[in-house]
C-alpha cells in the first residue's frame, strides 16, 4: 500500500513538473527569443500609425476649425511625447512620477484654454485622463459611410 501511495504521489509530481516546462510540438524545450530589430521597428511603426489614428478620431468630434485642429492635433502629440517621456525616466518615488504626469496635465493645453470653445476643452480633458471612447467616433464614422452607401 505504502508503494502504490508513494508511486502515485511520485507520478504526479512527474506529471506536474512535466506540464509547467514550455515545449514545443516536437517536445523540445521552447527558448524565449529578443525580438529582431526589424520586429522592433515594425512594432514602433504599427504604434505610431495607431497613434496617429487614435488623434484622428478624436479631432472629428470636435467643433474647431481646421487651423484650430490642427493646433490640437500638435499639441495633444507633444503632450504625448512628454508623458511618453515621463514614463521613460527613471524616478526614486511613484508619487514624483505621478506628480510630474499631474503638472503636465495641469500645464500642457493651458494656452489652447483661450484659442478654443470651452467643450473642446473639456473632450481634450477627457482625452488626457483617459475617457475619450473611440469605439463611439468609429460606430459613427461607419453609420455615416454605410448611409452615404445606401
Amino acid at each position: 500500500m505504502k508503494k502504490a501511495v508513494l508511486i502515485a504521489f511520485a507520478l504526479l509530481l512527474g506529471f506536474n513538473t512535466y506540464a509547467q516546462t514550455r515545449r514545443d510540438r516536437m517536445g523540445n524545450p521552447v527558448v524565449p527569443r529578443e525580438p529582431t530589430e526589424k520586429e522592433i521597428a515594425k512594432r514602433k511603426q504599427m504604434i505610431e500609425d495607431r497613434r496617429k489614428e487614435y488623434i484622428t478620431n478624436f479631432l472629428t468630434t470636435l467643433e474647431a476649425d481646421d487651423f484650430q485642429k490642427e493646433i490640437i492635433k500638435q499639441k495633444v502629440n507633444s503632450f504625448f511625447d512628454e508623458k511618453l517621456a515621463i514614463l521613460k525616466t527613471r524616478f526614486d518615488r511613484i508619487i514624483e512620477r505621478q506628480e510630474a504626469i499631474k503638472k503636465l496635465e495641469d500645464t500642457h493645453f493651458v494656452e489652447l484654454e483661450e484659442l478654443i470653445s470651452e467643450n473642446d476643452m473639456k473632450k481634450i480633458k477627457e482625452l488626457i485622463q483617459g475617457d475619450f471612447d473611440e469605439k463611439e467616433v468609429k460606430k459613427k464614422k461607419r453609420k455615416k459611410r454605410n448611409k452615404d452607401k445606401g
